[in-house]
């Protein structure tokens, strides 16, 4: 088939450049088959060192030779290696996309966030359902984090929790709170109040077991 486009060769240019064309408009002027032969053999070896990611493909060298074919306007008379084609799909038109519309109503959730609710509304056994809130909880709260540097309580976490789904999911937040459900690292925060509370604590000890001294003398 031919490539009658000039896309094509113009396609084909950006990768190769100006001068490879104009060797290749040189090697079809020619007469001597045997010549045209042995020059598109030297210039194949030259655009395989200019398209060197050709190499990590299947069948490389048959590639380089219908490229070379591509720029000759498919009129390339010479005894290859292989059977010389156009490559149809230079002709071919990229498929359209097809581009999400549904957008989720919350962007620092996510789409993926809203699915996992959805999945999680179709689980029956209640401590399935209460563990996937905690774990969707814990999410929504470090990408709230991330998209937001203002705090986010739980109970703001639970209402959207419950407005994606629509009502469907819903936990007790007194127990969630109480607990620190939604925290990514409960343990680490709890022990992180513990050593701020003894290093506030820390200097009045001093000073009661000072005044107790004073008291004693």
């Amino acid at each position: 088939m031919e490539a009658s486009t000039t896309f094509k060769q113009e396609l084909l240019l950006r990768e190769y450049g100006r001068n490879v064309q104009d060797l290749v408009n040189y090697i079809t002027r020619l007469e001597d088959r045997k010549e045209r032969t042995r020059l598109s053999q030297l210039l194949i070896n030259l655009m395989a060192k200019l398209n060197p990611q050709l190499r990590d493909t299947q069948d490389y060298q048959q590639k380089l030779w219908n490229h070379l074919f591509v720029m000759s306007g498919s009129t390339l008379d010479v005894d290859s290696p292989y059977p010389l084609s156009a490559m149809e799909y230079l002709n071919d038109k990229p498929q359209p996309m097809d581009y999400p519309f549904d957008t989720p109503r919350y962007k620092h959730y996510g789409q993926n966030v809203e699915l996992l609710i959805k999945r999680a509304t179709e689980l029956t056994d209640p401590r399935e359902r209460d563990a996937a809130i905690i774990s969707i909880g814990k999410l929504m709260k470090t990408l709230y984090k991330s998209y937001n540097k203002d705090n986010i309580t739980d109970d703001v976490i639970l209402g959207d929790i419950r407005e994606i789904s629509n009502g469907k999911l819903d936990m007790d937040l007194a127990y969630i709170e109480s607990n620190n459900l939604f925290e990514s690292n409960p343990k680490q925060q709890d022990s992180s109040h513990q050593q701020q509370r003894s290093q506030n604590q820390g200097p009045r000890n001093k000073k009661t077991n000072r005044s107790s001294n004073q008291r004693n003398k």
